[in-house]
């Protein structure tokens, strides 16, 4: 603390903080206040940024994946210390493994206290080191400034991810007059932003010889904002392309040369052209093993481009032929500066299409029963494509992935590496703050529904008009599923015999609820629930021995798949 500066002209801890947020462009702020961040909070009183207070620490991270994931810039929440800061740790974890840029503030007792199990203490360096790009604990006022501009410059650099920052409670309330425009410069952190134009090169000379080339793209491409340049590629050379779970949207659903999501639930079409490919071109993908379900059977007779930010990621888990590592976008533009004479992959393409055509994805219509696909497909023509989608995980996760009509990126939000249930609720809200202007719907099953309803409490204090629609198979559909395949039957755990009135739950929380069962009048009475204004519960009661398919069984090559005929 500078001792020969007026005390006027100081600082405390809690306004430089503030103030260094509104230097990043910091938006909003989603947190839960307690005794170690009053002074914090009592800052934000004057609400020069919003603090949107959720009704649970995991409901606010996941709220602010959602922004972040929705706009692709870096979120910010603030919890107290103790267990404030341990209820994020889950959804930490599912930012880390997405790659989502997030800066977590985490208050912490007083710095004499930490290390002697003060009251709320908890360490969250120790906790986080595995989940986090980096993390901090500020212990001298003056630092706080550089912490708080590397923490945003580490969250939105590279591969993306979340960076904590552990705020002693003192730290908040000391006073300093720091050097605030602090140029960030880490020896140690260097990524890689621009692609080896010479791996580049030997890419597109692969490309020219190729018989059978295919695009993978991921997760990465949204990342770098590379969507426009990926289709300029596919559309130029007409290439056959594939999708992960966070890569949908890069293409329209209807373009002629995408087809489909790959991997444990994708389409026979994507799954069979990653088995055939010889030049598999995978931008922004991790490889993970609900895409590549068997490492060692993968593409056996492929050359593998990877093009991806983060280097450990390429040979992790597929063998690499030509590794790239840098941005996407980057990757892509330049992959487009360089002219091939036109490759001919007329043959190749039409075996593609035809596999589409002939194995689309289907499900058996019931008169009596309302099928979750169907529920799926309305929603897709009443929003005409054009929705923001976020879904929490389980069965109907995969049924909004394979029949929603996705237009653009950044379009689904939802849980991949980490498969969190209760991410849906939370992460529809925070796209909501997001895309106020746009329509927002929430695909959520009856399990995931009852980990974080709670923040149903915020919609109409925030006129937030979303439309969730919960598929009730009065079970956890997924568990249920694997173990009717692969358990004899022996449904462990994975049925509600019983559960709440989830009508009056919407009524207690003061938002508009819908009960739909009739299969007859679905497509109506969903019309007629998103002509409504403001926020909206719509339970279906959806068959209760659905299975999503095609499904490859873990473990098993990609070609493997059930459910196909």
């Amino acid at each position: 603390m500078k001792q020969d500066i007026a005390d006027e002209e100081l600082q405390s801890g809690a306004d430089l903080l503030i103030k260094c947020l509104e230097n990043q462009g910091v938006e909003l702020i989603f947190g839960y206040p307690g005794g170690s961040v009053l002074p914090l909070y009592d800052a934000l009183y004057d609400e020069t940024i919003p603090n949107i207070l959720t009704r649970h620490e995991q409901g606010a991270v996941h709220a602010v994946e959602g922004y972040a994931k929705a706009t692709g810039n870096p979120g910010v929440v603030i919890v107290t210390s103790g267990p404030g800061a341990t209820n994020v740790v889950t959804g930490i974890a599912d930012a880390m493994i997405d790659s989502v840029p997030l800066v977590v503030i985490t208050g912490q007792v007083t710095t004499p206290g930490i290390g002697k199990d003060a009251f709320q203490e908890a360490d969250m360096l120790g906790i986080t080191v595995p989940i986090t790009k980096n993390n901090y604990q500020v212990r001298d006022i003056e630092e706080l400034p550089r912490i708080i501009n590397e923490a945003f410059h580490i969250a939105t650099t590279g591969r993306k991810g979340p960076v904590l920052i552990d705020l002693p409670k003192d730290i908040t309330v000391w006073r300093a007059n720091p050097k605030m425009d602090q140029v960030v410069h880490l020896e140690s952190y260097q990524p890689t932003k621009d692609p080896s134009v010479l791996q580049i090169e030997r890419l597109m000379n692969l490309l020219k010889k190729a018989k059978k080339p295919l695009v993978l793209a991921g997760g990465g491409v949204v990342a770098a904002n590379g969507g426009n340049e990926l289709r300029q590629f596919v559309e130029k050379y007409q290439l056959p392309t594939v999708t992960t779970l966070l890569g949908l949207g890069l293409l329209p659903h209807e373009h002629p040369s995408f087809l489909g999501m790959g991997g444990m639930h994708g389409t026979y079409a994507a799954n069979i052209a990653m088995m055939e490919t010889d030049l598999l071109i995978n931008i922004g993908s991790r490889f993970d093993d609900r895409l590549a379900c068997s490492p060692e059977a993968f593409a056996p007779h492929v050359k593998v481009a990877h093009i991806d930010v983060d280097p450990v990621e390429i040979g992790k888990i597929i063998k690499t032929d030509i590794p790239i590592v840098g941005d996407a976008k980057i990757a892509l533009q330049q992959m487009l500066e360089i002219k091939l004479d036109s490759p001919d992959y007329a043959e190749w393409r039409i075996e593609c299409q035809a596999r589409k055509e002939k194995y689309p994805l289907k499900y058996k219509r019931d008169e009596q029963k309302i099928k979750p696909q169907e529920v799926v497909e309305i929603v897709g023509r009443i929003t005409k494509g054009k929705a923001y989608v976020v879904t929490d995980v389980g069965q109907h996760q995969m049924w909004a992935a394979q029949f929603y009509p996705f237009q653009f990126p950044r379009q689904l939000i939802t849980s991949g590496g980490l498969g969190t249930m209760g991410y849906g609720i939370p992460a529809g809200i925070g796209v909501k703050f997001a895309k106020k202007k746009e329509t927002v719907v929430v695909f959520v099953g009856d399990g995931g529904f009852q980990m974080t309803n709670q923040e149903l409490a915020i919609l109409n204090q925030n006129d937030l008009d979303i439309k969730f629609i919960l598929l009730n198979n009065r079970s956890l559909g997924m568990v249920r599923q694997w173990q009717e395949t692969f358990f004899n039957e022996r449904r462990s755990q994975s049925v509600f015999n019983e559960q709440p009135d989830f009508m009056k739950m919407a009524e207690a929380y003061g938002i508009a609820g819908r009960k739909i069962s009739n299969p007859a009048t679905l497509e109506k009475e969903l019309r007629e629930a998103f002509t409504t204004d403001g926020p909206m519960l719509i339970e279906v009661m959806i068959c209760n021995r659905e299975h999503v398919l095609p499904m490859i069984p873990a473990g098993m090559p990609n070609d493997q798949m059930l459910g196909v005929d």
